[in-house]
This record gives structure tokens, sequence and C-alpha cells, in this order.
């Protein structure tokens, strides 16, 4: 019985057929914690991020260096490696290079791109289990998503704009660091939707892409401001939101209208309690994290993630329920 459990060789076809059969019958269930501890086994979990990133990254990063210690104890060895660029072929090349002697599961945090999609399948192929990490590639139901559901984050930013802006029509100006980026697409078509229903005297202004550069920054958010007197709300749908609201906050450019983003980091925080932010919509970054590593370990177990436990909720932080404050 031991040597069918653990999937050892040597067994015959009809040996495994009974005994499956006979655990079946009994109701027998598997105590996965001994049986890992008596064959000394230990799951690697791989999270793979970009090699570009601001502070919302760095408390991911903080979180999995958290994660680390934390789940050391149950046999979890996690790491987490800043090497994906946003050029999809990179991607595919470096997932293309990792096999199970290298992890038994890994997170991606990559933009969506067919390359990378079919990258991840072949991984997958290859025997790695995978989870897409805050940003998804959809059409692909083979992989496991933790992350908020991004179409409904902007929705609720359209929400709080609208309510926000009552009696107050005029446009809306939309920032992101980049539109290639499924969970910015994803946004953004929650945000026009809700908008466009419910809200049509305000008028949302086609995206603005920073690519994370804070001339280009400058420059772009000064031309618009230049060219809409009537702005009365923005919003940043990227996760990275420094750079787009230090330029705006330098000159003056928050003041008087309602301002909403995305992700609590130490600089919105700031934002939110000095009154440059009205509003910031969240994800939990140690919730993301832990929900990655407890999904990852079911997979190489053969069990179904629990996912009730592993939905990631839509936080909306305002100044007075921030509660304490970040490290």
């Amino acid at each position: 019985m031991d040597r069918v459990l653990n999937g050892r060789p040597g067994v015959r076809k009809e040996t495994v057929k009974a005994v499956n059969e006979a655990i079946a019958v009994l109701g027998f269930e598997r105590n996965l914690s001994a049986a890992n501890l008596a064959r000394s086994r230990r799951y690697r979990i791989d999270f793979l991020l970009p090699m570009a990133g601001d502070e919302f990254l760095e408390s991911i990063v903080g979180r999995i260096e958290e994660a680390r210690a934390a789940f050391a104890a149950d046999h979890v060895d996690v790491r987490f490696r800043r090497v994906l660029s946003d050029d999809p072929h990179q991607i595919a090349e470096l997932l293309g290079s990792v096999g199970p002697k290298d992890a038994d599961g890994v997170a991606i945090m990559a933009p969506e791109a067919p390359q990378v999609r079919d990258a991840t399948l072949r991984l997958i192929e290859r025997g790695v289990k995978v989870v897409q990490f805050v940003a998804g590639q959809p059409g692909a139901p083979q992989f496991d998503f933790v992350g908020v559901d991004n179409n409904a984050a902007g929705a609720v930013a359209g929400r709080l704009i609208g309510k926000f802006c009552s009696g107050h029509p005029g446009r809306v100006l939309v920032i992101a660091d980049t539109m290639t980026a499924r969970d910015n697409v994803e946004r953004r078509q929650g945000f026009d939707a809700v908008l466009a229903r419910d809200y049509p005297m305000l008028e949302a202004l086609p995206s603005l892409e920073t690519h994370g550069d804070p001339e280009r920054t400058r420059r772009i958010l000064g031309n618009s401001f230049a060219s809409y007197d009537d702005i009365t709300g923005i919003y940043v749908l990227s996760s990275e939101t420094r750079i787009a609201l230090e330029a705006m906050e330098a000159n003056g450019h928050l003041a008087g209208r309602q301002v909403i983003a995305h992700e609590r980091t130490a600089f919105n925080e700031k934002m939110l309690r000095t009154g440059g932010l009205d509003a910031v919509i969240a994800q939990n970054p140690g919730h993301l994290v832990r929900s990655t590593i407890r999904v990852l370990r079911a997979r190489c177990d053969g069990r179904e993630p629990l996912a009730s436990q592993e939905e990631i909720r839509i936080e909306i932080l305002i100044r007075e329920n921030l509660g304490h404050r970040m490290p």
C-alpha cells in the first residue's frame, strides 16, 4: 500500500487498481504532511517577477521574504527572481529554461502576450505547476490565477470617481505606466463601463502611458493639463503610482480634483493622509503571496485549492480607515 500511495515504481497495475478501490470504499484520507515528512519532501516555489518596478513590487518582495521564513517549517522553499523584462520573447526564453529540476511550482508576474502564454503552457507540460500572479493570460483555463478581479477593481474606481465628482461635470484624466499589461486593460474596461452607463456628465480621456519615465511623465501630463481646463477627476490605474502622482503634486495639479489610485504603498498612504489622494483601491500583497504558495503546494499534492480561502478581496482605503502606518 505504501508503494501505491507514494507513487513508487515496481507495482503491478492490478495491484494499484485494487488498492485505490479499497481506499475509495474505506474513505481513507492520506496524511500528506506525514507522508512528505517521511520522504523528506520539500516544495520549491519560485516567484518570477519583473525587473522594473517601484513601491508595489517592493511590497510584494517584502511579503515573499516574510513567507520564506513562515513556510520554511512546512518544508516549503520560497524564493524570488526579478528577471522578467517587458519583452515577451525574453520572458518566453527564460520560461523555456525552467524545468522540474529547478522548481516544483512557479508564480509568473508577466504582461499578456501569445509568446508568454505558449511558453507557460509548455512549462506546465514539463511538469511544473504554474500560478499567474497579479496579471493573467486570458484564454488559458489551465492556469491558476491569484489576484483581484481587475475589471471589477476598475469598475469600483469608476463608481468612486462618479460619486466624488457628482455635480462637477468635466473630464477624467486616466494614467497608466503601460496599456500592454492585461490588468491595466481590464481596469480601464471596468472603469469606462461604469462611467459611460451611470455618469454621462464625465468624459474619460484616452489613457496616458508614462512607461515609468519621470521626464516623459512630466511632459505628457503638462500637455494634458494645458489642453483641458475642465479636468475634474484623475484616475491612476497602474499598480505603480508614485512617479505620476509626484509629477502632478509638484505642479499643483491635484488640488481641487478628485484623485483615485491603486495599491497601498508607503507613498500612496502618505498621499491619503495629506489629502493628495481621495481613495486607494488595494489588494493585500501578503494575501497574494500566501495564496500563491498554498495554491502551488496543493497542485503539487494533486489537490484542489480551497477557492474561498484564496479569493483576493478588493479593498477601498480612505484617510479615515488607514489604521496603522506601513513599516
